[in-house]
């Protein structure tokens, strides 16, 4: 894979970059819309995917993580310029010595595939969020090049987790990113809140 040596840091940056925008322009009236995650409406997506950039910092740290429970990040009038913020220190603590190597914390995976596993969150969820408030997204070839090698590793361990859904069959002409996400179940032409 040709950007296997490009830094989680980097391909993180360029995520946040992308994310940035969309959290910034979700309109207090839309957080009650319907996403393709049929657990969660659009807060509720926010708030998981704070969560996981929160978290993440501590893995690449080799911190402990707590997933046991999701507070309301969306409480602070701020979220928006929070949530920069949170990824800002998500892709400080991805560039720091050593985030990269051996595992991380208490989930015994390799290091790297805990980084790339924040960058799919940070990637599939923004589209998502997309889909729930009518917008268009389309992340970076390196980003999506990196992540189709992880879905495709982790998906079946993901599927039994229901972290993905069953993968979907790719619509005809689907780009890289359409591909990727049909394999973690989502339809990547159809609209949520259609």
């Amino acid at each position: 894979m040709t950007n296997r040596t490009q830094p989680l840091s980097e391909l993180l940056g360029t995520a946040a970059a992308h994310a940035a925008p969309v959290v910034r322009g979700i309109a207090d009236d839309s957080l009650a819309a319907p996403t393709p995650c049929s657990e969660y409406d659009v807060r509720a997506l926010l708030n998981h995917l704070f969560h996981v950039v929160v978290n993440f910092q501590a893995l690449a740290a080799k911190q402990p993580a707590d997933f046991s429970a999701t507070p309301d990040h969306l409480s602070d009038p701020d979220w928006r310029a929070r949530f920069e913020a949170e990824t800002a220190k998500l892709v400080e603590a991805w560039a720091a010595p050593g985030a990269e190597e051996g595992t991380s914390g208490g989930m015994g995976l390799p290091a790297r595939t805990v980084g790339a596993m924040v960058l799919l969150d940070l990637t599939v969820h923004i589209w998502d969020l997309t889909q729930a408030t009518g917008r268009s997204f389309e992340p970076d070839p390196a980003v999506v090049e990196t992540l189709t090698e992880l879905v495709e590793q982790m998906a079946p361990t993901a599927r039994k987790m229901n972290v993905f859904g069953d993968a979907v069959e790719a619509p005809e002409g689907a780009s890289a990113f359409e591909a990727l996400l049909a394999a973690t179940g989502r339809n990547p032409r159809d609209r949520a809140a259609a």
